[in-house]
């Protein structure tokens, strides 16, 4: 298949094979991006049909060939396709994807950004995305694609001219992050903060510490990482990075004697201006997300842009065009339904996608920042936060402090671990819990009223989506009923 006149080629038939060691099958093709999922497949892609124990992506490329793939990254034909069709044959295609990844880092020129971080390490990856942008071409992992799939399927997506490559790097389990660090051998490493996250799966946050601290696996002695000076375990982080190798630490917080320090924060709804002395130089600009945890996390971003050679103060100037993630505190105004005393809107705040004890505490304190319209109330709807292990209880239980503070009026919860915060939370601060969100969602729905501020979060597995959607869905009227069918 030839590619879209616009797109650059990111792999030749010849070039994939070589570096796959594979086999390439029907007529050249050349790819102009890298897909694991029909379903956002881009015409010019290469689809790699990757197989797992409950699925085998070799069943969808019959699907993929017709919705536009340059070819398929296959360890098989399968049934049904074409004997011409361009296949790029090897012996497994999850290995041959990280050959595609790691021939891609090898060729690549740009300056190689990994983030990670309990908390945080989406919204830095997404700050980077927008302050390397206005210095250079810049690259960055789409969405939450930061695992052993998602790593080597973005840097295999890397195009060659990118002078700015960010990466994030997630896990839940110890031993993770060191091959993603080995695979892309960042030039710089962010390690926004290490929390109370995953700990089902760690005996200690020392642990969950060392786990994160595998991003430094990959690095040279010529490679710089970047520190939160004011988190408990930024010693171990240090020590972490000096007996790897890693030639330069820097640090940031407002903490005296960080490289990237606050100086002074103007806190707002919607944004903040932020007033930082970066490695000896002051600077203001204006990040355009709210929150105090925000702030800290963007001189992590402009240490990692002092230390690729850009410049700072452009890149802070480029915050103040930030937009929200889907799911990581998009706001908007939803119309309520019209009554005898009007309809009026509500103000949606859209954290869906996870949860922890500290994003909570933080998006609480951003809802306290919210003012409400006349008549209307801060409202936090809340789902239970996965993987803290035994400590799970408390650990809900303590989010009626940072609540309560923030001037929260109504709590919802859904879920076992969160009736303990439920349970918890002054009586007049109770607005109703449910066993799951769907049971939860109309309670809410019924509940709100014009003027409120609706913040809704929870860990993904507690679908808290479903209650956004309902909530969005507030103004449109039902489907009419099916007409009656008569018969003989």
């Amino acid at each position: 298949m030839t590619p879209p006149p616009t797109s650059k080629v990111l792999w030749t038939a010849a070039d994939a094979a070589a570096a796959a060691n594979g086999r390439a099958l029907g007529a050249d093709w050349a790819a102009t991006g890298v897909s694991i999922n029909t379903r956002t497949l881009k015409p010019g892609d290469l689809f790699v049909a990757l197989k797992g124990p409950n699925f085998d992506g070799h069943a969808f490329v019959a699907v993929a060939l017709q919705r536009g793939a340059a070819a398929c990254l296959v360890s098989q034909v399968p049934e049904g396709v074409p004997a011409d069709a361009p296949l790029l044959l090897v012996d497994d295609t999850q290995a041959a994807l990280e050959d595609l990844a790691r021939v891609a880092r090898l060729n690549a020129t740009a300056k190689i950004i990994a983030v990670t971080g309990s908390v945080g390490k989406t919204s830095a990856k997404e700050f980077l995305r927008t302050a390397l942008g206005a210095l250079g071409p810049t690259f960055a992992t789409e969405g939450n694609l930061n695992n052993h799939l998602g790593v080597p399927l973005s840097l295999a997506s890397l195009p060659s001219d990118a002078r700015y490559g960010v990466f994030e790097m997630g896990m839940n389990h110890a031993g993770e992050i060191g091959p993603l660090s080995r695979m892309a051998r960042p030039d710089i490493a962010i390690i926004t903060t290490v929390e109370a996250v995953h700990l089902e799966f760690f005996a200690s946050i020392e642990g969950i510490a060392d786990a994160k601290a595998e991003i430094f696996e990959g690095m040279s002695r010529q490679g710089t990482a970047i520190l939160n000076r004011d988190n408990p375990q930024y010693a171990r982080l240090l020590a972490a990075a000096r007996t790897q190798g890693v030639g330069q630490v820097l640090s940031f917080g407002a903490t005296a004697g960080a490289d990237a320090r606050l100086i002074d924060l103007d806190l707002g709804p919607t944004g903040s201006d932020v007033t930082a002395e970066i490695q000896g130089e002051v600077i203001r600009y204006t990040l355009a997300v709210p929150g105090r945890h925000q702030a800290l996390n963007s001189l992590a971003v402009l240490l990692a842009v002092a230390a690729a050679g850009g410049d700072v103060t452009v890149a802070a100037q480029a915050l103040a065009t930030l937009a929200p993630v889907k799911g990581r505190g998009v706001r908007q105004s939803v119309p309520l339904p019209a009554t005898p005393h009007g309809g009026g809107s509500l103000t949606l705040i859209d954290e869906s996608y996870n949860a922890s004890p500290v994003s909570v505490a933080a998006s609480a304190s951003v809802l306290g920042q919210a003012q409400p319209g006349p008549g209307g109330r801060r409202i936090a709807v809340l789902g239970d936060m996965l993987e803290l292990g035994t400590d799970a209880p408390a650990l809900h239980a303590g989010l009626a402090e940072p609540l309560v503070s923030a001037d929260v009026r109504l709590v919802f919860t859904c879920g076992p671990l969160m009736r303990h915060l439920f349970n918890r939370l002054p009586a007049d601060r109770r607005g109703a819990h449910a066993d799951s969100s769907a049971e939860l969602a109309p309670l809410v729905g019924a509940a709100v009223r014009a003027g409120d501020i609706v913040m809704v979060k929870g860990s993904a597995g507690s679908r808290m989506a479903l209650v956004v959607d309902a909530l969005k869905a507030l103004d449109t009227p039902p489907p009419p009923p099916s007409p009656a069918v008569s018969g003989s």
